[in-house]
């Protein structure tokens, strides 16, 4: 497997390490464990490890209208210096990947794509680039660090940088002597931001922003956390909510998709079903009782009418019970008491709306 470029810091902190895309990475840390980490960013502040997503770049002369013929979303509504969460899908609306686009200008784009499917997506962009322009993996050229929570603006404003940002914006800016792209976005929920150092200065940034937010209580944090927090937003997961099975009208992300855009690659499938509705949708569950659901997991009407099943599931731990989201009938609604099969016992869920927890990006 393949290490981030922060591998040392964990191993020197004794973290529980595992599998994310072929990439060896920290799930939790030791006299904290995922409670623990998972109450730091909703609390105060805590910082991850997010190296092993890819990276990559998209270069020349039509950059911007090449990009808006292959990712959903329209890369035309956000100006320079902002990014854009967008998805790349196949030609039957399969879900390849899902991204986020970084604009320095309409001829240079920067792309965060998952650690699995980095190749694929610079991949399929090479088979439809046209002359002049330039795609290049750069996937183990940086690192990627997030500091997300409600105390993340004022660790960031102890080390000299401007948070005064738009959501989305991002710019360069100066930590612990590095050159970093600072871009205020996340996955958990809360207002943070993420940041990309070079490989080479990614340990003197990680320690400068450590060594920040230890004395306000926060905690260094694991990809474990980091999955209860997103499961909290209902933030959908590749390989869970997306694949190449499942398009983005199923997982209910139609808000990322251009609709008034003249085609993009799935395009006619994606309006097809637009058109005519979806048979199946992503939605919010929460357990009724002590059961947890886990993606897998099979669920049926109270009659026993099978509906679908879980894409991801945990335990919340700041609402203190069992929530997931499922990909189930359309005909299923807000405020449906279903059954999930629990290791052969039935549990009950009742279908809700996302977020599980109020989110506070903006």
């Amino acid at each position: 497997m393949k290490h981030s470029p922060l591998h040392d810091k964990h191993l020197a902190r004794n973290a529980k390490m595992a599998d994310f895309g072929g990439w060896l990475m920290p799930i939790e840390y030791p006299g904290a464990g995922v409670l623990a980490e998972h109450g730091a960013v909703r609390e105060k502040v805590g910082i991850f490890d997010v190296s092993h997503l890819g990276k990559a770049s998209v270069v020349g002369k039509g950059a911007l209208e090449f990009l808006n013929s292959m990712f959903t979303n329209n890369l035309a509504r956000i100006g320079n210096g902002f990014a854009q969460y967008t998805l790349l899908c196949n030609e039957k609306g399969g879900v390849i990947d899902d991204l986020i686009a970084y604009r320095n200008s309409e001829e240079d784009f920067f792309l965060v794509p998952n650690a699995s499917n980095t190749t694929d997506v610079v991949a399929t962009l090479n088979a439809h680039v046209p002359a002049g322009i330039t795609v290049t993996n750069l996937h183990t050229e940086f690192a990627v660090i997030a500091v997300q929570g409600p105390l993340a603006p004022a660790v960031m404003q102890s080390l000299g940088v401007n948070t005064s940002i738009d959501y989305m914006a991002f710019e360069k800016v100066s930590i612990g002597g590095a050159e970093v792209i600072l871009c205020r976005t996340g996955y958990t929920g809360e207002l943070g931001y993420e940041l990309l150092p070079k490989t080479a200065d990614a340990s003197k940034v990680w320690d400068a922003i450590v060594a920040a937010i230890e004395p306000v209580g926060g905690l260094v944090c694991g990809l474990g956390a980091r999955d209860t927090l997103r499961t909290e937003m209902g933030y959908p997961l590749h390989g869970h909510e997306l694949s190449l099975e499942i398009t983005p009208v199923e997982a209910s992300a139609t808000w990322a998709i251009g609709w008034d855009k003249s085609g993009f690659l799935g395009s006619e499938v994606l309006k097809s079903q637009k058109a005519q509705g979806a048979k199946r949708r992503s939605v919010a569950i929460k357990s009724l009782d002590r059961g947890i659901p886990r993606g897998g997991m099979s669920v049926k009407t109270k009659d026993g009418a099978a509906l679908g099943e879980v894409t991801s599931g945990t335990f919340s731990p700041s609402l203190k019970v069992g929530i997931g989201i499922a990909l189930l009938d359309s005909s299923v609604n807000v405020g449906d008491q279903l059954v999930i099969d629990v290791r052969g016992r039935d549990s009950m869920v009742e279908v809700v709306k996302l977020p599980f927890m109020p989110s506070h990006v903006r």
